[in-house]
Protein backbone atom coordinates (compact mmCIF):
# COMPACT_ATOMS: atom_id res chain seq x y z
CA UNK A 1 0.00 0.00 0.00
CA UNK A 2 0.72 3.27 -0.58
CA UNK A 3 3.38 4.87 2.60
CA UNK A 4 2.74 8.19 3.87
CA UNK A 5 5.50 10.38 2.41
CA UNK A 6 7.10 13.51 4.00
CA UNK A 7 6.48 16.55 2.76
CA UNK A 8 9.65 17.59 1.47
CA UNK A 9 10.12 13.90 -0.08
CA UNK A 10 6.85 14.59 -1.82
CA UNK A 11 8.04 18.02 -3.38
CA UNK A 12 11.12 16.37 -4.12
CA UNK A 13 9.39 13.77 -5.99
CA UNK A 14 7.01 15.94 -8.24
CA UNK A 15 9.53 18.79 -8.98
CA UNK A 16 11.06 15.54 -10.84
CA UNK A 17 9.27 13.03 -11.91
CA UNK A 18 4.93 14.57 -11.95
CA UNK A 19 5.21 15.61 -15.52
CA UNK A 20 5.46 11.54 -15.80
CA UNK A 21 4.00 10.20 -13.32
CA UNK A 22 -0.48 9.72 -12.87
CA UNK A 23 -1.50 11.70 -10.11
CA UNK A 24 -2.13 8.08 -7.78
CA UNK A 25 1.50 6.91 -8.50
CA UNK A 26 2.42 10.13 -7.00
CA UNK A 27 0.36 9.53 -3.96
CA UNK A 28 -1.84 13.15 -4.90
CA UNK A 29 -4.86 14.02 -5.08
CA UNK A 30 -5.02 15.58 -9.39
CA UNK A 31 -5.48 19.23 -9.22
CA UNK A 32 -8.11 20.21 -11.88
CA UNK A 33 -6.45 21.70 -15.58
CA UNK A 34 -7.42 23.73 -17.72
CA UNK A 35 -5.89 23.83 -21.62
CA UNK A 36 -6.56 26.57 -24.05
CA UNK A 37 -7.45 25.22 -27.27
CA UNK A 38 -4.53 27.01 -28.91
CA UNK A 39 -2.00 25.52 -27.19
CA UNK A 40 -3.18 21.86 -27.91
CA UNK A 41 -0.36 19.79 -29.83
CA UNK A 42 -3.03 17.62 -31.96
CA UNK A 43 -5.81 18.39 -33.59
CA UNK A 44 -9.02 19.59 -32.05
CA UNK A 45 -11.45 16.46 -30.78
CA UNK A 46 -15.05 16.31 -31.34
CA UNK A 47 -16.28 17.37 -28.00
CA UNK A 48 -14.32 20.12 -26.94
CA UNK A 49 -11.81 19.62 -24.22
CA UNK A 50 -12.13 21.64 -21.36
CA UNK A 51 -9.49 20.01 -18.45
CA UNK A 52 -8.51 15.95 -18.04
CA UNK A 53 -11.61 15.77 -15.99
CA UNK A 54 -15.59 16.20 -16.22
CA UNK A 55 -16.86 18.95 -14.15
CA UNK A 56 -20.21 19.91 -12.58
CA UNK A 57 -22.50 17.26 -11.62
CA UNK A 58 -20.63 14.17 -12.90
CA UNK A 59 -16.94 15.91 -11.15
CA UNK A 60 -15.53 14.35 -7.91
CA UNK A 61 -18.40 14.71 -4.53
CA UNK A 62 -18.22 13.24 -1.49
CA UNK A 63 -20.99 12.66 0.84
CA UNK A 64 -20.18 15.60 3.60
CA UNK A 65 -23.45 15.28 5.78
CA UNK A 66 -26.01 14.25 3.17
CA UNK A 67 -28.78 11.59 4.19
CA UNK A 68 -29.43 10.19 0.20
CA UNK A 69 -32.34 7.40 1.04
CA UNK A 70 -35.25 7.93 -0.88
CA UNK A 71 -34.14 5.35 -3.99
CA UNK A 72 -32.73 2.74 -1.09
CA UNK A 73 -35.28 -0.18 -0.35
CA UNK A 74 -35.59 -1.99 3.31
CA UNK A 75 -32.87 -4.09 3.76
CA UNK A 76 -30.96 -2.04 1.75
CA UNK A 77 -29.25 -4.55 0.76
CA UNK A 78 -32.21 -6.88 -0.71
CA UNK A 79 -31.52 -7.60 -4.29
CA UNK A 80 -34.81 -8.96 -4.59
CA UNK A 81 -35.95 -5.49 -5.40
CA UNK A 82 -33.85 -5.01 -8.46
CA UNK A 83 -36.13 -4.56 -11.69
CA UNK A 84 -34.73 -5.47 -15.15
CA UNK A 85 -36.37 -4.64 -19.02
CA UNK A 86 -38.82 -1.95 -17.55
CA UNK A 87 -38.68 -0.62 -21.42
CA UNK A 88 -37.98 -3.33 -24.58
CA UNK A 89 -37.29 -2.55 -27.66
CA UNK A 90 -40.34 -2.38 -29.20
CA UNK A 91 -41.43 0.18 -26.46
CA UNK A 92 -38.37 2.07 -25.83
CA UNK A 93 -37.90 4.67 -23.03
CA UNK A 94 -37.40 8.43 -24.74
CA UNK A 95 -34.97 10.08 -22.61
CA UNK A 96 -33.24 13.51 -23.32
CA UNK A 97 -28.87 14.22 -23.20
CA UNK A 98 -28.60 16.78 -20.62
CA UNK A 99 -24.85 16.64 -20.88
CA UNK A 100 -21.72 15.09 -23.17
CA UNK A 101 -17.79 16.25 -21.82
CA UNK A 102 -14.66 14.66 -23.29
CA UNK A 103 -13.27 12.44 -20.45
CA UNK A 104 -9.67 12.29 -21.46
CA UNK A 105 -6.86 14.42 -22.37
CA UNK A 106 -5.22 15.09 -25.78
CA UNK A 107 -2.73 12.98 -25.37
CA UNK A 108 -4.98 10.13 -24.82
CA UNK A 109 -5.49 7.86 -28.16
CA UNK A 110 -8.78 7.90 -28.92
CA UNK A 111 -11.80 9.63 -27.78
CA UNK A 112 -14.14 8.72 -24.50
CA UNK A 113 -16.59 10.99 -23.18
CA UNK A 114 -18.86 11.45 -20.97
CA UNK A 115 -22.28 10.98 -21.42
CA UNK A 116 -25.59 12.22 -19.21
CA UNK A 117 -29.12 10.81 -19.92
CA UNK A 118 -32.26 12.16 -18.37
CA UNK A 119 -34.85 9.04 -17.59
CA UNK A 120 -37.25 10.91 -15.44
CA UNK A 121 -36.61 8.39 -12.85
CA UNK A 122 -38.65 6.02 -14.64
CA UNK A 123 -35.90 3.54 -15.21
CA UNK A 124 -34.57 2.78 -11.84
CA UNK A 125 -31.23 1.02 -11.67
CA UNK A 126 -28.77 -0.63 -9.26
CA UNK A 127 -24.91 -0.14 -9.28
CA UNK A 128 -23.51 -2.60 -12.25
CA UNK A 129 -26.70 -2.56 -14.59
CA UNK A 130 -27.33 -1.17 -18.16
CA UNK A 131 -28.85 -0.09 -20.14
CA UNK A 132 -29.26 -0.63 -23.75
CA UNK A 133 -29.28 2.16 -26.55
CA UNK A 134 -31.05 1.97 -29.82
CA UNK A 135 -29.22 4.84 -32.38
CA UNK A 136 -32.02 6.06 -34.97
CA UNK A 137 -31.48 4.73 -38.90
CA UNK A 138 -31.47 1.81 -40.46
CA UNK A 139 -28.44 -0.61 -40.51
CA UNK A 140 -27.84 -0.98 -44.04
CA UNK A 141 -26.20 -4.81 -43.82
CA UNK A 142 -30.07 -5.84 -42.88
CA UNK A 143 -32.36 -3.04 -44.18
CA UNK A 144 -34.13 -2.81 -40.89
CA UNK A 145 -33.88 -0.45 -37.95
CA UNK A 146 -30.02 -0.71 -35.91
CA UNK A 147 -30.33 -3.36 -32.83
CA UNK A 148 -29.75 -2.15 -29.17
CA UNK A 149 -26.05 -1.25 -27.99
CA UNK A 150 -25.53 -2.09 -24.32
CA UNK A 151 -23.88 0.51 -22.23
CA UNK A 152 -22.53 0.12 -18.50
CA UNK A 153 -23.99 2.41 -16.15
CA UNK A 154 -21.07 4.92 -14.69
CA UNK A 155 -23.53 6.53 -11.97
CA UNK A 156 -25.16 5.45 -8.99
CA UNK A 157 -28.87 4.72 -9.25
CA UNK A 158 -29.25 8.55 -7.88
CA UNK A 159 -27.61 9.94 -11.08
CA UNK A 160 -24.27 12.51 -10.82
CA UNK A 161 -26.70 15.22 -9.87
CA UNK A 162 -28.34 13.12 -6.99
CA UNK A 163 -31.94 13.43 -8.58
CA UNK A 164 -32.23 9.75 -8.80
CA UNK A 165 -33.59 10.98 -12.65
CA UNK A 166 -30.49 10.35 -14.60
CA UNK A 167 -27.96 7.86 -15.97
CA UNK A 168 -24.10 8.24 -16.55
CA UNK A 169 -22.68 6.29 -19.52
CA UNK A 170 -18.63 6.41 -20.15
CA UNK A 171 -18.45 5.98 -24.21
CA UNK A 172 -15.48 5.87 -26.79
CA UNK A 173 -16.33 6.73 -30.12
CA UNK A 174 -15.57 3.53 -32.13
CA UNK A 175 -13.36 4.76 -35.29
CA UNK A 176 -11.35 3.33 -37.99
CA UNK A 177 -8.25 4.82 -39.06
CA UNK A 178 -6.86 2.56 -42.18
CA UNK A 179 -3.50 1.94 -41.88
CA UNK A 180 -2.29 3.25 -45.06
CA UNK A 181 -3.42 6.60 -45.11
CA UNK A 182 -3.82 7.42 -41.45
CA UNK A 183 -7.01 8.94 -42.19
CA UNK A 184 -10.78 7.93 -40.27
CA UNK A 185 -12.58 5.78 -42.61
CA UNK A 186 -16.51 7.16 -41.91
CA UNK A 187 -18.42 4.20 -43.51
CA UNK A 188 -16.33 2.11 -40.63
CA UNK A 189 -17.24 3.85 -37.74
CA UNK A 190 -19.22 3.02 -34.87
CA UNK A 191 -23.00 4.13 -35.26
CA UNK A 192 -24.15 4.26 -31.74
CA UNK A 193 -20.68 5.29 -30.28
CA UNK A 194 -20.85 8.20 -32.57
CA UNK A 195 -24.17 8.95 -32.31
CA UNK A 196 -23.67 9.84 -28.39
CA UNK A 197 -20.73 11.69 -28.55
CA UNK A 198 -22.01 13.65 -31.26
CA UNK A 199 -25.55 14.63 -29.19
CA UNK A 200 -26.44 17.62 -27.69
CA UNK A 201 -28.22 18.59 -24.64
CA UNK A 202 -31.77 17.81 -25.47
CA UNK A 203 -31.29 15.54 -28.25
CA UNK A 204 -33.69 12.51 -27.60
CA UNK A 205 -32.31 8.99 -27.38
CA UNK A 206 -34.28 5.84 -27.12
CA UNK A 207 -33.58 3.63 -24.06
CA UNK A 208 -33.89 -0.27 -23.04
CA UNK A 209 -33.63 -2.00 -20.01
CA UNK A 210 -32.09 -1.41 -17.54
CA UNK A 211 -30.51 -4.93 -17.70
CA UNK A 212 -28.06 -7.27 -16.08
CA UNK A 213 -27.23 -8.96 -12.66
CA UNK A 214 -23.55 -10.26 -13.14
CA UNK A 215 -21.76 -7.19 -11.21
CA UNK A 216 -24.09 -6.23 -8.21
CA UNK A 217 -22.83 -5.63 -5.21
CA UNK A 218 -22.76 -7.88 -2.48
CA UNK A 219 -23.70 -4.91 0.05
CA UNK A 220 -25.22 -7.42 2.71
CA UNK A 221 -21.59 -7.61 3.93
CA UNK A 222 -19.84 -4.25 4.88
CA UNK A 223 -16.28 -5.65 5.44
CA UNK A 224 -16.59 -7.48 2.16
CA UNK A 225 -13.41 -6.69 0.09
CA UNK A 226 -14.40 -5.62 -3.81
CA UNK A 227 -11.43 -5.95 -6.74
CA UNK A 228 -12.44 -4.45 -9.64
CA UNK A 229 -10.25 -4.72 -12.39
CA UNK A 230 -10.91 -2.87 -15.80
CA UNK A 231 -9.32 -1.45 -19.26
CA UNK A 232 -10.65 1.59 -20.58
CA UNK A 233 -14.09 2.16 -20.67
CA UNK A 234 -14.67 -0.88 -18.95
CA UNK A 235 -14.31 1.44 -15.68
CA UNK A 236 -18.23 2.35 -15.61
CA UNK A 237 -19.67 0.07 -13.79
CA UNK A 238 -16.52 0.37 -10.90
CA UNK A 239 -17.39 4.34 -11.01
CA UNK A 240 -20.99 3.75 -9.62
CA UNK A 241 -19.38 1.34 -7.46
CA UNK A 242 -16.89 3.95 -5.64
CA UNK A 243 -19.61 6.87 -6.16
CA UNK A 244 -21.83 4.93 -3.72
CA UNK A 245 -19.45 3.69 -1.39
CA UNK A 246 -17.61 7.03 -1.24
CA UNK A 247 -19.26 9.71 -2.90
CA UNK A 248 -23.00 9.64 -1.27
CA UNK A 249 -24.42 9.99 1.92
CA UNK A 250 -26.43 6.46 1.48
CA UNK A 251 -26.24 3.51 3.62
CA UNK A 252 -23.83 1.62 1.84
CA UNK A 253 -21.35 4.33 2.13
CA UNK A 254 -22.31 4.77 5.79
CA UNK A 255 -21.76 1.13 6.86
CA UNK A 256 -18.67 0.42 4.18
CA UNK A 257 -15.98 -0.66 6.82
CA UNK A 258 -14.54 -3.33 3.85
CA UNK A 259 -11.62 -2.26 0.98
CA UNK A 260 -12.63 -1.84 -2.12
CA UNK A 261 -9.68 -2.03 -4.82
CA UNK A 262 -9.36 -1.14 -8.70
CA UNK A 263 -7.11 -2.05 -10.82
CA UNK A 264 -7.30 -0.23 -14.10
CA UNK A 265 -5.23 -0.39 -17.55
CA UNK A 266 -4.90 2.46 -20.13
CA UNK A 267 -2.91 3.58 -22.35
CA UNK A 268 -0.87 6.72 -20.90
CA UNK A 269 -2.32 9.01 -17.84
CA UNK A 270 -4.21 11.32 -19.91
CA UNK A 271 -6.63 8.08 -20.22
CA UNK A 272 -7.20 7.62 -17.01
CA UNK A 273 -10.72 8.09 -16.31
CA UNK A 274 -12.30 9.71 -13.28
CA UNK A 275 -9.22 9.88 -11.98
CA UNK A 276 -9.39 12.93 -10.12
CA UNK A 277 -12.69 11.83 -8.50
CA UNK A 278 -11.03 8.97 -7.18
CA UNK A 279 -8.11 10.52 -5.80
CA UNK A 280 -10.60 12.54 -4.07
CA UNK A 281 -11.79 9.73 -2.81
CA UNK A 282 -8.67 8.27 -1.81
CA UNK A 283 -7.83 11.13 0.47
CA UNK A 284 -11.02 10.95 1.94
CA UNK A 285 -11.20 7.40 2.57
CA UNK A 286 -7.16 5.77 2.45
CA UNK A 287 -8.14 2.41 4.77
CA UNK A 288 -11.04 1.71 2.52
CA UNK A 289 -9.36 2.60 -0.86
CA UNK A 290 -6.57 1.44 -3.44
CA UNK A 291 -6.29 2.61 -6.49
CA UNK A 292 -3.22 0.74 -9.19
CA UNK A 293 -2.98 1.35 -12.42
CA UNK A 294 -1.24 0.25 -15.44
CA UNK A 295 -0.02 2.56 -17.68
CA UNK A 296 1.13 0.15 -21.03
CA UNK A 297 2.77 3.31 -23.28
CA UNK A 298 4.10 5.03 -20.07
CA UNK A 299 5.61 2.74 -18.13
CA UNK A 300 6.58 2.18 -15.56
CA UNK A 301 7.57 -1.45 -17.02
CA UNK A 302 6.30 -4.72 -15.62
CA UNK A 303 9.16 -7.18 -13.99
CA UNK A 304 10.26 -8.54 -16.89
CA UNK A 305 11.29 -4.95 -18.60
CA UNK A 306 8.50 -5.37 -20.60
CA UNK A 307 5.03 -2.76 -21.17
CA UNK A 308 2.41 -2.41 -17.92
CA UNK A 309 -0.71 -4.48 -18.46
CA UNK A 310 -3.51 -4.91 -16.29
CA UNK A 311 -2.42 -8.33 -15.35
CA UNK A 312 0.90 -7.38 -15.01
CA UNK A 313 0.12 -4.94 -12.29
CA UNK A 314 -1.89 -7.51 -10.48
CA UNK A 315 0.66 -9.98 -10.40
CA UNK A 316 2.45 -7.34 -8.31
CA UNK A 317 -0.35 -8.20 -5.24
CA UNK A 318 -0.95 -11.47 -6.15
CA UNK A 319 -0.72 -13.46 -2.82
CA UNK A 320 -2.84 -10.38 -1.68
CA UNK A 321 -5.18 -10.75 -3.86
CA UNK A 322 -5.36 -14.69 -3.27
CA UNK A 323 -6.02 -13.94 0.42
CA UNK A 324 -8.64 -11.14 -0.06
CA UNK A 325 -10.58 -14.00 -2.40
CA UNK A 326 -10.06 -16.73 0.24
CA UNK A 327 -11.51 -14.77 2.65
CA UNK A 328 -14.77 -13.83 0.83
CA UNK A 329 -13.98 -10.96 -1.30
CA UNK A 330 -15.17 -10.64 -4.89
CA UNK A 331 -13.22 -10.27 -7.74
CA UNK A 332 -15.58 -7.77 -11.06
CA UNK A 333 -13.62 -7.74 -14.16
CA UNK A 334 -14.87 -5.01 -16.81
CA UNK A 335 -13.65 -4.11 -20.37
CA UNK A 336 -12.61 -5.82 -23.87
CA UNK A 337 -12.59 -9.64 -23.55
CA UNK A 338 -9.07 -9.48 -24.67
CA UNK A 339 -8.29 -8.84 -20.91
CA UNK A 340 -9.24 -11.73 -19.61
CA UNK A 341 -6.82 -14.19 -21.52
CA UNK A 342 -3.82 -12.13 -20.15
CA UNK A 343 -5.35 -12.10 -16.84
CA UNK A 344 -6.80 -16.28 -16.67
CA UNK A 345 -2.92 -16.95 -17.82
CA UNK A 346 -1.19 -14.91 -14.71
CA UNK A 347 -4.34 -16.31 -12.09
CA UNK A 348 -3.23 -19.65 -13.40
CA UNK A 349 0.39 -18.87 -12.93
CA UNK A 350 0.10 -18.06 -9.52
CA UNK A 351 -2.38 -21.10 -8.34
CA UNK A 352 0.46 -23.13 -9.82
CA UNK A 353 3.08 -21.45 -7.70
CA UNK A 354 0.67 -22.24 -4.64
CA UNK A 355 0.13 -25.51 -5.96
CA UNK A 356 -3.21 -25.00 -6.62
CA UNK A 357 -5.37 -26.16 -9.66
CA UNK A 358 -6.66 -23.19 -11.35
CA UNK A 359 -10.23 -24.80 -12.84
CA UNK A 360 -10.79 -25.99 -9.40
CA UNK A 361 -9.71 -22.75 -7.77
CA UNK A 362 -12.02 -20.86 -9.97
CA UNK A 363 -15.13 -23.24 -10.45
CA UNK A 364 -14.76 -22.18 -6.14
CA UNK A 365 -15.04 -18.69 -6.44
CA UNK A 366 -17.32 -19.20 -9.16
CA UNK A 367 -19.82 -21.23 -6.95
CA UNK A 368 -19.59 -19.23 -3.79
CA UNK A 369 -20.66 -15.74 -6.22
CA UNK A 370 -17.19 -14.14 -6.05
CA UNK A 371 -16.27 -14.21 -9.71
CA UNK A 372 -18.02 -11.48 -11.80
CA UNK A 373 -16.87 -10.91 -15.66
CA UNK A 374 -18.91 -8.78 -18.05
CA UNK A 375 -16.68 -8.18 -21.19
CA UNK A 376 -17.15 -7.19 -24.96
Amino acid sequence: RRSVLLLAALAACVATCGAFAPASMLGLRTQHKTSSISKLSMSLPKVAYNGITVQGPSGPTLPENEDLSFLEVAPYWDQSHIKVNIAKQKDPFIGKIVSVQRAVGPKAPGEICNVVIDHQGKLPYWEGQSYGIIPPGIDPKKNKPYSVRLYSIASTRYGDDKTGKTTTFCVRRAQYVDPETKKVDPSKKGVCSNYLCDSKPGDEVKIVGPSGKVLLMPEQDPTVTYIMCATGTGVAPFRGFLRRLFGEGNPANKNFKGLAWLFLGVANKDSLLYDEEFQTYLQAYPDRLRLDYALSREGPLNKNGGKMYIQDKMEEYADEIFDRLDKGGHIYFCGLKGMMPGIQDMLEKVCKAKGLSFETYLEKLKSKGQWHVEVY
